[in-house]
């Protein structure tokens, strides 16, 4: 079968290869016409003689030439194997995600609560992505690490999974955690830096001021996505625990879009407002497509000579010619 890693440098020398019918009905033509030099009266004393083992094999040196000089002519266009494939060199991208989980966060102008909805499209988020060390902190009035930079997700999303309101005190600490993001990024090597921040509030808690956290990541070199969370205006409504149950009340939705549009700019991203699931994801989807990792391949293709091999085939077909011919098939004078 042919093999499609085969290739010829010199293809047109196949074009020989017709001559081989040619010399076939010329030997056929001319054994037909042969004679005899021993003239016999009758053939029929002959006629229950068995055919010797001999002369079955008599068209065999014809033969062997013949694939000497098919076994050339293939040798002569140059067959060569190919083997070729990709290098991949990756440029990749490190991201921080930056939580929100501030109590404000259990509103349910978004489905089932905001909290629910962000996680979902970040758990959406890192599934698109491949090479990229992704971390996640999370913040109210304080700020930690949920999980470190890794390119393990599986282990990043079960973090994110446990993530709940509650955990840490009650606030919003927006300087806080941009700070956090930057003591994770400022080390790295990686191309591009980035930190993606959503939340739904206002900066009232922390020591380190958000614009102050923006001008320390601006001096590292990273950029800073920021998204607000909630209604474009009015109020929101919020599950509040009373002696007879839980109820919901309705309470204003405050986001500081001045500062994290600021933010944004201030250090080249863009500030988003997501003001319902359908917008979320599709600021989410946004961020990725502007942040992709830089794929660079490089493909390359090698050739390794079968000319020896099939020159080599040709001399041993030649040289058992020669010997059965000079040999086993000699004709006596």
């Amino acid at each position: 079968m042919f093999d499609p890693n085969v290739q010829f440098a010199n293809p047109e020398f196949l074009y020989a290869l017709l001559i081989i019918p040619l010399i076939v009905f010329w030997y056929i033509r001319r054994y037909k016409n042969a004679t005899s030099d021993i003239r016999y009266s009758s053939l029929r004393p002959f006629a229950e003689m068995k055919a010797t083992t001999k002369e079955r094999l008599r068209h065999v040196p014809f033969i062997l030439r013949l694939l000497v000089i098919a076994v050339l002519i293939v040798a002569l266009a140059r067959p060569r194997s190919t083997s070729q494939g990709e290098n991949v060199y990756t440029e990749g991208i490190d991201i921080v995600l930056l939580f929100d989980i501030s109590g404000s966060m259990l509103a349910r102008d978004l489905s089932p609560n905001r909290i629910e909805a962000a996680r979902e499209v970040m758990m959406k988020f890192i599934d698109g992505r491949t090479n990229d060390r992704i971390g996640l902190v999370i913040f109210s009035g304080e700020s930690f690490t949920q999980c470190p930079m890794t390119l393990d997700y599986r282990v990043l999303k079960n973090q994110l999974a446990a993530v709940k309101q509650g955990i840490i005190e009650d606030g919003t600490a927006i300087g806080m955690a941009i700070a956090q993001g930057v003591n994770r990024l400022k080390e790295s090597k990686a191309k591009s830096k980035v930190i993606i921040l959503l939340t739904d509030g206002v900066n009232n808690r922390g020591e380190i001021d958000p614009l102050t956290a923006t001008q320390i990541a601006q001096t590292f070199g990273i950029r800073v996505y920021t998204v607000g969370v909630g209604t474009a205006k009015g109020e929101a409504p919020f599950p509040v625990q009373t002696p007879f149950g839980e109820r919901i009340q309705f309470m204003p939705v405050d986001v500081d879009e001045k500062t994290l549009t600021k933010i944004a700019e201030l250090t080249d991203g863009q500030y988003f407002r997501a003001t319902n699931n359908r917008t979320l994801r599709q600021i989410y989807d946004d961020i990725d497509e502007l942040e992709k990792t830089r794929i660079e391949v490089r493909s390359y293709r090698s050739y390794s000579e079968l000319f020896y091999d099939w020159a080599g085939l040709a001399l041993v077909a030649l040289a058992l010619e020669l010997i059965l011919s000079n040999t086993y098939f000699r004709k006596l004078p």
